[in-house]
């Protein structure tokens, strides 16, 4: 089978490399995000599905979007027989859509109708799902509406963050997307209308979201931060001064919190730094200043200056 492969991310480096790697099927053409610039020397920077494709030889394409106009003229002449998509969460245009014989299947990150959606895995950490998964559907019209080929389920640990999750979902979805493949190719798999009830949505997230509420609990706190890394990753202010924070730990019962901490609150011993939320506090892992690398929260605090009773907001 001729297979077109649109993966916006590197998180789809793993179901391109199986495609590659596999004798039954060829991918003629990637479409991936346009290079960037990076570094003093503003190098140019290809994505990672952008540079597995150059090594292996297979034509690049670099649109805006999508709906952009030489979209369909590149793909009607790559023909492909089925197009696949690896966790894009944006539309693509009918005539777009029409074009490979096979239509087009979409590797989703949720076990769908769940969390239909940018940012499924993220939805999934902050809402303290216990299991999710992974599904591929056949792309139409709306968001991830389409009918399921098959699905695969995956413990969410206490301490993934979004990228943890992520990265083994990426892994395993490449191998249920390479055998929904091999069944479309060969007719021996018909996809299933999403149930109509358990439908959920997860929102794009931008960096204001990101950004943490300690008038939360302390679960959901926790929640939050591990949903938001690494991107666009947590972070919140002491003073006028921006912190990016990894990780934290509910500290609710902790003997070492120096005492009840108000909302927001810091407290800071020889080994730790707590904060103080609505039910209790958390100590926090990392902090990283603005220019600076990420250090532990109790070196953050000997080498900063702050004010008694400091808070976090």
């Amino acid at each position: 089978m001729r297979v077109q492969i649109d993966p916006p991310t590197d998180v789809a480096v793993p179901t391109l490399r199986e495609l590659i790697d596999s004798p039954d099927h060829d991918v003629v053409g990637v479409i991936t995000r346009p290079d960037t610039t990076a570094g003093r020397g503003r190098r140019t920077v290809r994505s990672a599905v952008g540079a597995v494709a150059d090594e292996a030889g297979i034509e690049v394409s670099t649109p805006r979007r999508m709906s952009d106009a030489d979209v369909a003229e590149t793909l009607a002449r790559w023909a492909p027989d089925l197009g696949v998509v690896v966790a894009y969460g944006g539309l693509i245009p009918q005539d777009v859509l029409d074009l490979p014989s096979h239509g087009w299947i979409n590797l989703h990150f949720s076990i769908l109708p769940s969390w239909r959606g940018a940012a499924p895995v993220q939805a999934s950490i902050a809402a303290g799902d216990e299991i999710t998964g992974a599904s591929v559907f056949a792309l139409e019209a709306g968001l991830d509406t389409g009918p399921v080929y098959g699905t695969l389920t995956e413990q969410i640990r206490s301490t993934d963050t979004a990228g943890d999750l992520l990265g083994r979902l990426a892994e395993s979805g490449s191998g249920l997307t390479k055998a929904v493949i091999d069944a479309i190719a060969v007719g021996e798999l018909a996809a299933v209308p999403q149930d109509a009830a358990g439908v959920s949505h997860a929102s794009k997230i931008t960096v204001d979201d990101a950004r943490v509420r300690w008038d939360l609990p302390s679960h959901l706190i926790d929640r939050a931060v591990r949903a938001h890394t690494p991107a666009p990753g947590a972070w919140t202010a002491v003073g006028d001064i921006r912190l990016k924070l990894g990780p934290v730990t509910p500290a609710d019962d902790d003997p070492a919190v120096p005492g009840p901490l108000e909302i927001g609150q810091l407290g800071v011993t020889k080994k730790s730094v707590f904060v103080g939320t609505a039910s209790g506090a958390v100590r926090l892992g990392t902090v990283q200043a603005p220019g600076k690398k990420a250090m532990n929260a109790a070196d953050w605090a000997r080498g900063t200056r702050l004010e008694e009773n400091g808070r976090l907001a």
